[in-house]
């Protein structure tokens, strides 16, 4: 219902109004149109003003408060990135707290301890090959990840194994029109 329509509404019972037509209807129609207005404008400051909801200035505002910004491209990942790197503090140095950092920025990135003191590993499970924007995100780990500790970055890639599995010949690669490139990264090794 429109605000105009709600102040018609208002005013009904008393019946002293014209309400349909007239100088007082015409009047009514425009305060109503300048509530709508103001109604629009108040329903996208309360949708920008929660990042659950914020769909681009809330956003924007967020992430100029913070170093780095979300690698990603999907509206529902942005957010949930933001949320992650505003849950950042002082005691998100378990490792559970670090995994869960890193997956709400959006990256698809484990941390898990090597064994060795001081060194822990940072793998992509679900993306072959160095994935891409990986700079971006190697900062980004590099922020969320205590300085002390040592990273290393270990990548994965189809072994010769799975190629036998998956083609008969090498005319099937040929014929799939495939670089080295997108064979290294074809398939996850299992």
């Amino acid at each position: 219902m429109s605000y105009a329509e709600a102040l018609k509404d208002l005013l009904r019972p008393l019946g002293v109004y014209r309400l349909e037509e007239g100088y007082g209807a015409g009047e009514l129609t425009g305060v109503g149109t300048a509530l709508d207005g103001c109604g629009s404008e108040l329903d996208r400051v309360e949708r920008e003003m929660l990042l659950t909801t914020a769909q681009d200035t809330g956003l924007e505002a967020v992430e100029s408060l913070l170093d780095r910004r979300p690698v990603t491209d999907s509206l529902e990942r942005r957010r949930a990135a933001l949320a992650a790197l505003l849950r950042i503090g002082g005691d998100s140095f378990t490792l559970a707290a670090i995994n869960d950092n890193l997956a709400g920025c959006g990256l698809n990135a484990v941390a898990s301890e090597t064994g060795t003191p001081g060194y822990v590993e940072v793998r992509f499970p679900d993306v072959p090959g160095i994935p891409d924007g990986f700079e971006e995100m190697r900062q980004i780990i590099e922020d969320i990840l205590p300085c002390h500790l040592e990273i290393e970055y270990v990548f994965w890639y189809v072994t010769w194994e799975r190629m036998e599995a998956l083609f008969d010949t090498w005319g099937d690669i040929e014929a799939g029109d495939y670089t080295w490139e997108t064979l290294e990264k074809l398939v996850r090794d299992t």
